[in-house]
């Protein structure tokens, strides 16, 4: 297993300055303890909490810059619909986000081959009017992005010792 160290003093600077600054020391952590970028290799050398909040963190950049379809786009589908993603929230009790994955995956699994194909930026913008049905679940994300990552900051901070050694 790697060894996740976050210092106390970056956790409590963080902690003042918002949720997502909180949940960054803890991703930013993660993987500098696996060399700085997730493999199929490193993943197994993470916990099913510390994976899941670096999907998290994955989906969650992904969807605010560019919805479902550009992380379907930029190759992130297998990672998030084919992990235990929505199950682990379903699990930390997040029950709203994960089934907008569980409705998010039923559509890549709809359009994967399509959308993951190599595209020009013209065909990639005109995606978002060809694939409509995902803008109502990146219109849910964002209106309840604030309350979901609020949520995993609260159950990060309940458990700590599942994602980190705090020095």
């Amino acid at each position: 297993m790697a060894e996740v160290i976050v210092k106390d003093e970056d956790l409590q600077k963080a902690a003042m300055e918002g949720m997502d600054e909180f949940l960054g020391v803890f991703v930013k952590a993660i993987y500098e303890a696996i060399g700085g970028e997730l493999t199929a290799e490193n993943m197994q050398e993470l916990n099913a909490d510390q994976l899941t909040l670096l999907a998290w963190s994955i989906l969650h950049d992904e969807v605010m810059d560019g919805g479902f379809v550009q992380l379907i786009y930029n190759g992130y589908g297998p990672f998030i619909f084919k992990n235990p993603l929505a199950k682990v929230l379903r699990l930390w009790d997040m029950r709203a986000p994960s089934k907008l994955i569980y409705d998010a995956h039923t559509l890549w699994l709809k359009y994967r081959d399509e959308i993951e194909t190599e595209k020009s930026d013209e065909e990639f913008m005109a995606m978002f009017e060809q694939y409509p049905e995902f803008e109502n679940l990146d219109d849910i994300f964002i209106e309840n992005e604030e309350e979901w990552v609020s949520d995993i900051a609260h159950y990060v901070d309940d458990n700590l010792e599942k994602f980190a050694t705090i020095k």
